[in-house]
């Protein structure tokens, strides 16, 4: 299935996390806190303005980027789970 978000909207796929302490710990998943990185599987044309000119994303394909803990709507497509979020709910780029 094709998906393509609209207007400011991304598509975030979470990077996986460390199932490993540095000490070697072995953490199970219902332990585990869900990551708050990842990279974008698809982005949106832009916002409007009050002009109705469009604005375009900061962010685009490919980008890893940081993102608050509850941020997003959580789906599933084609078996993957992914996020939706508006580009103002990414709080920066990691380069």
């Amino acid at each position: 299935m094709k998906f393509r978000p609209l207007h400011d909207r991304v598509v975030v796929k979470r990077v996986t996390s460390e199932e490993k302490t540095k000490g070697g710990i072995i953490i199970p998943d219902s332990a585990q806190e869900k990551p708050q990185e990842g990279e974008i599987v698809a982005a949106g044309p832009g916002a409007r303005d009050e002009s109705g000119k469009l604005v375009p994303l900061d962010v685009k394909k490919g980008d890893r980027v940081l993102f608050g803990k509850w941020s997003g709507t959580e789906v599933k497509i084609d078996g993957q789970e992914l996020l939706i979020m508006k580009e103002s709910d990414i709080m920066g780029v990691v380069a």
